[in-house]
């Protein structure tokens, strides 16, 4: 069935004014796009061991020309996985670093498997350990170096982001268990509720990864009201599909807007919460001036 494709810069499209009073989703992780066509190039060039292994003069030759290739494609691919956790480290306010630094791992990978490629054609290991160096060395001037510091950390309890991470990644699974049960029902507009309800929850787990206090106040429409819905799609999905009955499909409509709502205003308050927070804390450091006779500006 063709989709009419429509967007915010399409003719009847929504604004840019963002209604009065209404926070505005938080934006989406942007793709790593920094190295991207890079790490591409780094897949294709893995390719060049698998085509001259065939031509090889004996199985050793060829064993260590496909496990040159095996290799760099195993740092291309590090090198990518490092750019995602590098792109979602630098989207975050609060953030760790990496737990593993995957794209050093690349260029060291990456080395190890010029270094296989080059012994073949070069007399002793020492010419071909010197190019495995300078291609490692070449890797990490072109991709640099992961995240090595905590970024919004201080004062921000560890355990509590620990608390959020769980948190969130058991959401997420709930949301991805909803779009892949919605497509059972073969209801394009029922998808599109999902997706959008994905997008709001989505923007509610920014805003608590921000400020992990946040989280209690936020914990039952990240766990249980999420899973509720997931467990509710997949039985509207069943029932949808097998009956096409108009009533469930309205009743399962009015559930995803009810829920998106309610995540939308209680993501509201922790921002409203958040913003009073700071007016507490500059209230009270305006007071402490004025009691030291320093001048405030009021």
């Amino acid at each position: 069935m063709a989709q009419r494709f429509g967007g915010r810069f399409s003719p009847g499209g929504a604004s840019d004014a963002t209604p009065a009073g209404k926070v505005p989703p938080a934006p989406a992780l942007r793709p790593p796009l920094r190295g991207r066509a890079r790490t591409a190039i780094l897949m294709a060039l893995s390719v060049l061991p698998v085509v001259t292994a065939f031509f090889q003069p004996g199985p050793v030759a060829m064993a260590m020309n496909l496990a040159a290739a095996g290799v760099l494609f195993g740092g291309a691919v590090l090198t990518r996985e490092g750019l995602k956790a590098e792109a979602a480290w630098a989207e975050r306010r609060i953030a760790r670093r990496p737990a593993v630094p995957r794209k050093i791992m690349g260029a060291f990978a990456t080395g190890i498997g010029v270094m296989l490629a080059a012994s073949l054609g070069l007399a002793g290991l020492i010419p071909a350990a010197v190019y495995g160096v300078v291609a490692g060395a070449l890797h990490l001037v072109a991709f640099g170096l992961d995240p090595m510091t905590d970024k919004g950390m201080e004062g921000v309890d560890s355990f509590q982001t620990d608390r959020v991470a769980r948190t969130i990644e058991e959401a997420k699974k709930y949301l991805a268990a909803m779009q892949d049960a919605v497509l059972r029902a073969r209801d394009r507009e029922a998808e599109k509720r999902v997706a959008r309800l994905s997008q709001t929850a989505r923007a509610m787990f920014r805003t608590v990864e921000d400020d992990p206090r946040d989280l209690t106040a936020a914990r039952k429409y990240l766990g249980v009201y999420l899973m509720g819905a997931r467990d509710a799609t997949v039985k509207f999905a069943d029932l949808y599909a097998a009956t096409r009955d108009e009533g469930a499909r309205i009743e399962y409509f009015r559930l995803l807007d009810e829920l998106e709502r309610g995540i939308e205003a209680r993501r509201e308050t922790l921002l409203i919460g958040d913003r009073t927070d700071l007016d507490v804390e500059i209230e009270v450091l305006r007071d402490r001036l004025k009691r030291d006779g320093l001048p405030t500006g009021d």
